[in-house]
């Protein structure tokens, strides 16, 4: 069952990403960034959603800067945020925002949280941007665009064998898969949220896997990891859209999807 708004893919083809396209996606990112820092690492209030996830003023503040300008410049496309809700879901073309990815780290004060921001064609991510507006660091990938990490391509790193891979996740408790993932892994770390798929497109982690995410958590983070070399599937290793629920894996190096998809079989969530 689709967790998200947004209509499945169809089987016509995706329409290039264009240069505008990119333009457009790091003003967003430059607009949300600017409405976060000012709040990072001060009496922020938070506030608690029906499913108990944390908001907070810079959540709020942030969509509404993209929204308002996606309003602007692309009136007729759809949006689908975290904190707002969809506008024009079976629009062609749909923004779909995370304004910050890691809420809690936020409030703690830790600079590993980020700002998603996809596009999405005919139910697929076709650009995606993971930006940590604190540090200034920046992903933007697209179709048929290379990965850029602040203007420079970014690259996976070779890791053919699971039992030499870096495993990152944001907690245990959010990953069903967790003790099977860690056991046959070289090495595990935590915390993180989008940032960790950050650092598999620059060649820094090898794996992040986790479960329970909507379309705002995982539809920037395709285009991204792709455009760098890597592969974002489901744990039954198939491509993410607009109907996925929500168990992604992530790797740099496509030779581990063969060995953790059958891993995870046994543990695919309901």
């Amino acid at each position: 069952m689709s967790n998200s708004p947004v209509a499945a893919p169809s089987h016509a083809a995706a329409t290039a990403v264009t240069d505008a396209d990119l333009r457009l996606a790091h003003l967003l990112a430059d607009a949300a960034g600017a409405a976060i820092r000012p709040l990072f690492r001060t009496a922020c209030a938070a506030e608690s959603k029906a499913d108990a996830s944390p908001v907070t003023q810079a959540d709020r503040a942030a969509e509404q800067a993209i929204r308002a300008l996606l309003a602007t410049h692309r009136p007729g496309d759809g949006v689908v945020g975290e904190e707002y809700g969809a506008d024009r879901p079976d629009a062609a073309r749909v923004w779909v925002i995370d304004p910050i990815d890691g809420t809690r780290a936020f409030i703690s004060g830790r600079p590993i949280f980020g700002t998603l921001i996809a596009l999405i064609e005919q139910g697929r991510p076709v650009l995606g941007v993971i930006d940590q507006p604190v540090t200034g660091e920046r992903w933007i990938g697209a179709h048929g665009h290379p990965t850029l990490f602040n203007g420079q391509p970014a690259r996976t790193r070779p890791c053919p064998t699971l039992d030499r891979a870096l495993f990152a996740t944001t907690a245990p408790w959010l990953c069903s898969a967790f003790d099977r993932v860690r056991a046959a892994s070289g090495d595990t770390v935590l915390g993180g949220d989008c940032y960790n798929y950050g650092l598999v497109a620059s060649g820094h982690v090898d794996l992040v896997v986790e479960d329970g995410l909507k379309l705002h958590d995982f539809a920037a983070l395709v285009p991204v990891i792709e455009g760098a070399g890597g592969r974002v599937t489901d744990w039954a290793g198939r491509p993410l859209d607009g109907a996925s629920r929500g168990d992604v894996l992530a790797v740099g190096d496509a030779a581990l999807l063969d060995q953790l998809v059958p891993l995870l079989e046994a543990v695919q969530p309901g």
